[in-house]
Formats: C-alpha cells, structure tokens, sequence
C-alpha cells in the first residue's frame, strides 16, 4: 500500500515540474527572440528587412559623401532613419526621398501631407517633396545642402560640417531651422545611440 501511495503522489509533482520547465523553456524563448523581432522591420513591397540590413544599405554611401565633403555618417544615417520611418515612408519608399527635402521651382516633386510645428502646435499641410531615382541621389542632394546652404543664406547649415562630433552636428541642424520640430536635435541624437550610428563616423 505504502509503495502504491508514493506512485499516485509523483504524477502531480512530474506534471508541475514539466510545466515549470515548458514556462522557462518559453520565457527563455520570448527574451532571446524578443529583441530580434523588433528590430524586423517591413518594406512597402511586404519584404521584411532588419534594421541593421537598411542601415548597411545606406552606410557606403554615407562614408563616401564624408570623405568628399564631411558630413558626419552618423547624421546622415541618423536623419534618414528619423525622416523616412527606415525607408518605409511613402516619400522614400516610392518617391526615394530620404531626409523630407522640399521641392522648389521646375523640381521633380510630389505633393504629400506633412506634418508641421507651427505656433507650439503639430498641424498637417500639403507640402512639396523632391523625387528622385535612387536613395543616393537623394543623400548626395542632403549633403549638397549642407555644402551649399540656400539662396537666402549658403553658409546656413556651415556648422553642421564644421561640428567636432554628431551631438554638435544635430543641434547646428536644430539652429538652422532644419526641421521645425523643437525636439528634432534630441531625436535625431537618441537614434544615433540607440543604434551606435557614431561608430561610422572618422
């Protein structure tokens, strides 16, 4: 009778310690695939990409535009992620507008909905974007208004090129009025460390 007893009584204490196991098992699962989830991201033609794999598809380029010009690839990363939604905006991922560059004059454009910070309040607008073939076409035009300012002010965004390290460079762009969003500095700032974006830079 005393060995009957002890047989009856092991089946509830091996079902509690499978499911104690089966709860770590899927606990262990959920952390160790958690992070990687997040950093999957999906592209207007349904192809899912990671964040890593968009911001190796613009670094080459990024590096390049600093040899030749000095722009930080951390800035110019940093803000494409920032003004593009990593690529899967309508602007970039139909029209290859990374930055949110307005168009002027005879310029390939696009009218889209924007949102704008005017009067301490976010108000949406139709705004004019640039169109261009291809996403370096669009970082090469970025870089060009770094280098060349505007026709009211080419030395506007001088201290964007001239900044020692990307904090400087961010809150030179805030200055110079490159977006109208007051946090803009500390946004492009926190994706820049978030994703280590400064270990581009040279």
């Amino acid at each position: 009778m005393t060995l009957k007893r002890r047989k009856k009584n092991r089946l509830p204490i091996l079902l509690i310690g499978l499911l104690v196991l089966t709860g770590v098992f899927v606990l262990s699962f959920r952390m160790y695939f958690g992070n990687s989830a997040e950093d999957v991201i999906e592209t207007q033609d349904n192809k899912t990409v990671s964040k890593e794999e968009f911001i190796e598809r613009i670094r080459p380029h990024a590096q390049e535009l600093q040899a030749s010009y000095g722009v930080l690839p951390s800035i110019i990363i940093g803000q494409g992620i920032l003004e593009s939604n990593w690529g899967q905006s309508t602007l970039a991922s139909e029209y290859n507008n990374l930055f949110g560059i307005k168009a002027y004059g005879e310029q390939r454009k696009v009218n889209l909905e924007t949102q704008e910070y005017i009067n301490e309040v976010w108000v949406t607008i139709q705004g004019d974007f640039r169109v261009y073939d291809t996403w370096e076409e669009s970082m090469d035009d970025h870089t060009k208004l770094f280098v060349n300012g505007v026709d009211w002010d080419p030395r506007l965004y001088e201290n964007v090129l001239l900044a020692n390290n990307y904090k400087e460079a961010a809150e030179a762009l805030q200055t110079a009025g490159y977006a109208t969003d007051p946090d803009y500095a500390s946004k492009v700032i926190h994706v820049i460390e978030t994703y280590n974006l400064n270990k581009y830079d040279y």
